[in-house]
């Protein structure tokens, strides 16, 4: 094994933690951007080998300090965490290349240095709940990821205090469930007397009859769940994607939400077991009227609002929720859909709302009665958008219709009569998705301006970022061997395939 891959678990989680406090201590607005820009692509790159490592060789481990587990701290990367470090640390570097104008735009260049500092702990936060092997350090990059969360959707829109609001709502709710997580690890090493995530899977059949051990379950899925803003913990997501800077919403949009879905699999497949999830306790009866609730009625909800950014959060919420029903499924396709909707959600998502703020930096509004007529005003951005739209629908050629093909064999592989009604489900929630981004076509394309509305699109250093998260999106909506492929190695390697 290379050096590189011998260290990169744990330097694809330090490049970033590392450089923040360095980032703090920047000034202006053009190095503190550059400086995270690097280290982020610094971690895709690490991420990017470690991925084809792992599905070449296996997973890979790194004890920290030298101390063997399960007494010293592990990081694991497998199939799966591999897969979503790549979709973070990705992600993430796509949308720094368009932050340097959008965010001076916003956000005042005396803070711009802690701006992209709190960016960097949001990142290091995210690769290492991903990465890390050991329960409690989970609950210890998840306030890493949140305190830093928190300070980015405050500084939101210039002179707007509902971005304190939308923070200190998030905060509140965010605390809860973390509380909720971790009385559930609490509960775990009660039971079991380590945190090592595999030696609490080891011993999780022996205790899973006693009443902490189902306690446990019971905290850390709800936990996840308000963390993944999953129906109806999701009242903490439309105003923070609302009220944050633009770029933070895109970024988190892409990611955040994502890498509570990789924690619920994680402790369901890995620790808790499928047999015991879905067969002692009845898992599936409560993730799958969630799942289907949320992609029939946020859906329906989108539909209603006037607020560009908070008519994609209610959009996300839906597709949280087709992500949901493929875990409820508990079949090896319908984890592949789920795992593969994280990839193709995030790419699709975030160049959406790096249109959308693209069209703020311009009109200075997101709002739609503003937005009149920018189909004719800022032709590239707009029809960026329109793209993303359909991938939202599943259109065929989009990722969001691989996704959505995965799921619906994954559903109708149950061969019953819910099997089918989920089918049916899943089209009326693309059919609401089709009203919903109709709606912005015919804003766009066949509304007068208003009076006096600013034309001209937006600059390059913001259309070249959402151009490529288009293109790239597109290019795995008909190119669907790596992504597919690692969605399906990662679900097999959960569901203990050889």
């Amino acid at each position: 094994m290379s050096e590189l891959m011998t260290h990169a678990p744990v330097l694809a989680v330090l490049i970033p933690l590392l450089g923040a406090p360095l980032c703090a201590l920047t000034r202006g607005t053009t190095i503190p951007w550059f400086f995270t820009t690097i280290l982020s692509a610094l971690s895709f790159y690490v991420s990017l080998q470690l991925l084809f490592h792992v599905s070449a060789n296996g997973p890979v481990s790194y004890e920290l300090g030298g101390w063997a587990p399960p007494w010293g701290i592990e990081y694991v990367a497998d199939p799966l965490s591999c897969f979503v470090m790549l979709v973070i640390s990705g992600i993430s570097t796509g949308v720094l290349l368009y932050a340097k104008e959008s965010i001076a735009a916003e956000v005042s260049s005396s803070r711009l240095g802690l701006f992209f500092a709190a960016y960097l702990l949001a990142l290091a936060g995210m690769m290492g709940i991903t990465v890390t092997g050991d329960a409690f350090n989970i609950f210890v990059f998840m306030e890493i990821m949140s305190l830093s969360s928190y300070v980015l959707i405050a500084m939101g829109e210039k002179n707007d205090r509902r971005a304190l609001t939308a923070a200190f709502q998030y905060l509140v709710i965010g605390t809860i469930g973390a509380t909720f997580i971790l009385i559930g690890v609490g509960f775990l090493y009660l039971m079991t007397g380590t945190l090592n995530i595999a030696d609490i899977a080891n011993q999780f059949d022996s205790i899973s009859e006693t009443r902490p051990a189902r306690a446990a379950v019971g905290f850390l899925v709800v936990g996840i769940a308000i963390k993944l803003a999953m129906f109806p913990f999701h009242i903490w997501l439309p105003n923070a994607y609302s009220y944050a800077p633009n770029i933070v919403t895109a970024f988190f949009a892409g990611t955040a939400t994502k890498v509570s879905v990789y924690l619920l699999i994680r402790f369901i497949f890995t620790i808790f077991g499928v047999d015991f999830s879905f067969g002692t306790l009845p898992l599936t009866e409560l993730l799958l009227p969630l799942g289907v609730i949320a992609f029939l009625s946020m859906s329906l909800v989108a539909i209603f609002q006037n607020n560009l950014k908070r008519l994609l959060a209610f959009s996300s919420v839906a597709q949280l929720g087709y992500m949901t029903v493929g875990i409820a499924l508990a079949s090896e396709t319908g984890l592949t859909a789920s795992i593969l909707h994280i990839f193709n959600h995030a790419i699709v998502k975030t160049g959406l709302f790096l249109s959308v703020g693209a069209m703020f930096f311009v009109t200075g509004s997101i709002y739609l009665k503003d937005l009149a007529g920018i189909g004719q005003r800022m032709p590239m951005t707009s029809f960026s958008f329109v793209l993303g739209g359909l991938a939202l629908i599943g259109v065929p050629l989009t990722p969001g219709f691989i996704s959505k093909w995965y799921l619906l064999q994954a559903v109708l592989e149950r061969g019953d009569m819910i099997g089918y009604g989920l089918a049916v489900g899943m089209l009326i929630s693309s059919l609401f998705a089709v009203i919903y981004v109709w709606r912005i076509v015919e804003l766009a394309y066949f509304k007068p301006s208003p009076e006096g509305a600013p034309s001209g699109d937006a600059p390059y250093s913001l259309l070249l970022p959402i151009w490529l998260f288009i293109l790239v999106s597109f290019y795995f909506g008909i190119e669907t061997s790596l992504s597919a492929g690692f969605a399906e190695q990662a679900a097999k390697f959960l569901m203990g395939a050889p």
